[in-house]
């Protein structure tokens, strides 16, 4: 479990464009989305839901959506 009480508060990210900057720029460096998700937490408090709104989805599509798009090319 967390530990509530920090030795040191972070800093919060509320404004969307500031938190577009900081996460394009922990991406330059990062292997993976979640390593940018890591990073991003360890070091600021931010809006979870505004920084996936500009992560890109790691959810493959569903397979009905490639098999549509397969019949569309072929017909």
């Amino acid at each position: 479990m967390l530990n509530a009480d920090l030795p040191e508060p972070r800093p919060s990210l509320t404004h969307p464009g500031l938190i577009a900057r900081v996460v394009e720029r922990l991406g330059q460096g990062a292997g993976s989305s979640a390593d940018v998700w890591r990073k991003l937490t360890d070091a600021y408090a931010v809006d979870l839901d505004a920084v996936a709104a500009l992560l890109p989805c790691a959810e493959p599509e569903p397979l009905w959506l490639t098999a549509r798009a397969a019949q569309r090319r072929r017909g």
